[in-house]
């Protein structure tokens, strides 16, 4: 019975793991005597009540896209890449390093934006080579590595904004000293939002869909993901993808952080990462390798990321409501898909 109608059994199951999730969320709120609709429409009033709420959404959707396409090219290697967070840290990093260098000199704002985002680009690629070295040549699993790289990165943030590149006679968590405007990304009027870095972030994943799908270097990099012992009789140098994999990752991480720096805060921060790199993981998991699902997957996380703000304000409730439903949502999709092979298998 299950296997004439595969796919719509996997609708089916799809759609049960979203209940599922919807409802264990909703017990934990019936604990807390609060109610879970008007919760809901809060997170949605929250995140799509307005253009400016949206246009937030969108702000914070741009960086976890960004972190979800590298995350997409070490899942399809196999590979756990937790260092993500550390990865965009260091390119937010270098990107406020290459605006500090440049900023007094006669190059033109935009040439050192640019500037700035290739910096970005390569401090998330190195860190993330790390990590990858480690694994490669140190046997070091690569969630043990990145877990050690993101604190070292952390530390490093705090060090840089307390120490050579502390605001003149502050000390203060707010993080460097915020640059002038022409160093920032054009903004929306009004808006938090750059167009820039949206069409930047799309077609990231755009380039990630292709790399994955229609190139030899994605056949041979899924190849590794499934059986690098096979891979490797069969002359596919595993090693050298894996490498490659951090090091794309790490790049598209690196641009995260620069989006961060030039596009949001203006400045370097303590929690630049703002999590994107851990929530990025949880998509990558929800959408089973598929970057053109992970469009409108990180587009309804950064909804619930943003519109659970809205929950203190009304509902004195926390905001991590919303990393409580993210978090039941993966697990129930991937406790129903094992669920479902087993049923197919049987049937």
């Amino acid at each position: 019975m299950f296997k004439s109608k595969p796919r719509w059994f996997g609708l089916g199951m799809q759609i049960l793991a979203v209940v599922l999730a919807l409802l264990f969320t909703s017990i934990i709120l019936l604990m807390v005597k609060a109610q879970p609709f008007e919760a809901y429409k809060n997170i949605i009033l929250g995140s799509v009540g307005s253009f400016k709420k949206f246009s937030d959404v969108l702000v914070a959707w741009i960086p976890l896209l960004l972190a979800t396409s590298g995350l997409l090219i070490t899942f399809s290697a196999g590979l756990w890449n937790i260092g993500i967070e550390g990865q965009i840290t260091m390119g937010a990093i270098f990107t406020t390093w290459a605006l500090r260098l440049l900023q007094d000199t006669t190059v033109p704002p935009a040439l050192i934006i640019i500037l700035a985002f290739l910096a970005g680009m390569l401090g998330g690629a190195l860190w993330a080579s790390l990590v990858g070295m480690l694994k490669v040549y140190g046997s070091v699993n690569e969630i043990f590595g990145g877990l050690g790289m993101n604190f070292i990165a952390t530390a490093m943030t705090i060090w840089l904004i307390f120490g050579p590149w502390k605001r003149p006679g502050v000390g203060s968590m707010s993080g460097t000293e915020p640059f002038r405007e022409a160093l920032w990304l054009p903004m929306v009027p009004g808006l938090r939002l750059s167009l820039w870095s949206l069409v930047l972030a799309i077609v990231v994943i755009v380039i990630v869909f292709f790399l994955l799908k229609g190139t030899y270097f994605g056949l041979r990099l899924k190849a590794v993901g499934r059986n690098m012992r096979s891979a490797f009789h069969l002359g596919i140098p595993t090693s050298r993808y894996m490498l490659a994999a951090f090091l794309l990752c790490g790049a598209m991480a690196g641009l995260a952080g620069a989006v961060q720096v030039t596009g949001v805060y203006h400045r370097l921060i303590p929690s630049i990462s703002s999590g994107y790199g851990f929530l990025g993981l949880l998509v990558a998991m929800l959408v089973n390798y598929q970057p053109l699902v992970a469009v409108p997957v990180s587009l309804f996380f950064a909804m619930l990321n943003i519109g659970s703000i809205q929950l203190p304000i009304v509902m004195k409730l926390d905001s991590t409501l919303s990393g409580v439903l993210q978090g039941a949502l993966v697990l129930f999709v991937l406790l129903v898909d094992g669920a479902r092979k087993v049923l197919l298998k049987k049937s």
